[in-house]
């Protein structure tokens, strides 16, 4: 078993380069189904959901492997495998490699994905989208069974803007005869990057990043050599623990566009903010202000997959903040660990009052989800004394050696195998 050992209270300093963001990795793998050509994917991130999604890809007959940090995929031959809940349960994402599949083969066969236990995050709007396009579904015993022999193009209205079910209409749309058009898209960053991906191999994707996208298929799709955007939420994660701990670090290799709700919210605390082409600058002194109100919800609004790193950094603020999250309803979870280090924070339903203190003190800690997991060590590196997290694995599903990128700006932070 895994855990990191961390020695807190040394501010942040220096520059450090944020990874390839996973959430555009996951679906761009995905869509490789969508040709029989090899396809290359730069700077690649090695992170436990790649891992798992590559082991779906091979489950399908796909050859799949890392040169160094770039992942070559050739999916000359699928075969309808049904990817077992060995394979989905290890990963939410594994749910729009549905799209892929049918698109290419017309039919799909895939048990009911997992994922970090933070809310419902129930998979309608996959199944509904996918009706629309003259898809049939069975679920039989736990294995959702997709029937696309009479598929066709149509025009698919989301009831939410949903990242996952965007991703699974545009994969599904990209080989079909004539225009899809996917009305209240989800509009992240993410999604933009997909449609330059599917496009990048021969398609037709036009209008993503607002809320309708037009997807015109092709006979066919080529191989190509693309690299996926950086990862927002880890620059997101790396400035919010420079505003915890203190101390001034640059993160480079980022789109200030993508992190302007986090840059902008940083800034309320105190932090002071400074913004290039390509990378973002954080000085903070003291504890941060507090946020009388933070609301997540769906881009370009305050992220989600922040609020975690959020609460950490609040829980030293000199006042009190609210956090009102509005898309998943168990993702306060993490809060019970935080109260461990001395943390007053109060939770009801979907809001959580934080009531600032001075000092937050060392403690052994256990992640038990993603983005819970870096907030325990967004904490722990502002917290006085040692800190012990254990559920590493968690955090390795999203972060890429969490522990050398903060020792590179200075923290004490080390992995440790215990016996």
């Amino acid at each position: 078993m895994q855990k990191l050992i961390i020695d807190g209270g040394l501010p942040l300093n220096g520059e450090i380069n944020v990874q390839t963001a996973k959430n555009a990795a996951l679906p761009i793998i995905a869509a490789c189904i969508l040709t029989d050509e090899p396809i290359v994917i730069e700077k690649c991130p090695h992170l436990n959901d790649i891992y798992a999604m590559l082991d779906i890809m091979r489950h399908l007959g796909c050859d799949a492997r890392f040169i160094g940090d770039d992942l070559h995929i050739c999916c000359r031959d699928i075969a309808l495998n049904v990817i077992n809940s060995d394979l989905t349960g290890k990963l939410r994402s594994s749910i729009f490699i549905m799209g892929s599949i049918l698109s290419r083969c017309r039919r799909a066969y895939i048990s009911h994905p997992g994922g970090c236990e933070i809310g419902l995050r129930p998979i309608d709007l996959h199944i509904s989208g996918l009706k629309g396009l003259s898809v049939k579904i069975v679920d039989d015993c736990g294995v959702i069974c997709c029937d696309g022999s009479d598929m066709k193009s149509a025009v698919i209205n989301l009831d939410f803007a949903s990242v996952g079910a965007t991703e699974n209409l545009m994969m599904a749309a990209a080989l079909l005869d004539g225009e899809t058009l996917i009305v209240n898209a989800a509009r992240e960053p993410e999604i933009v990057d997909l449609a330059d991906f599917i496009n990048a191999l021969g398609g037709k994707v036009s209008g993503a990043g607002g809320s309708v996208i037009s997807v015109t298929g092709v006979k066919k799709l080529h191989g190509t050599t693309y690299r996926p955007m950086p990862d927002r939420i880890t620059a997101g994660t790396y400035l919010a623990a420079a505003a915890a701990a203190g101390g001034s670090i640059t993160v480079n290799n980022v789109v200030p566009d993508h992190i302007f709700g986090i840059t902008e919210r940083l800034k309320k605390t105190g932090a002071r903010i400074s913004v290039r082409e390509r990378s973002v600058r954080i000085t903070a002194e003291g504890r941060p202000r507090p946020l009388h109100k933070l609301e997540t919800n769906v881009y370009p609004a305050f992220p989600t997959d922040m609020q975690p790193q959020f609460c950490a950094m609040l829980a030293r603020a000199s006042g009190s903040s609210v956090i009102v999250e509005n898309l998943f309803e168990n993702r306060f979870g993490y809060t019970a660990e935080l109260t461990k280090m001395g943390a007053i924070i109060t939770v009801k339903d979907r809001v959580a009052v934080i009531r600032g203190v001075p000092t937050l003190r060392g403690a052994t800690l256990k992640a038990c989800d993603l983005r819970g997991g870096a907030a325990l060590v967004v904490a722990a590196l502002s917290a006085e004394g040692r800190s012990v997290v254990y559920g590493v694995e968690h955090i390795d599903r999203g972060y890429e050696y969490i522990e050398s990128a903060f020792s590179t700006l200075g923290a004490a932070v080390k992995r440790v195998t215990d016996n």
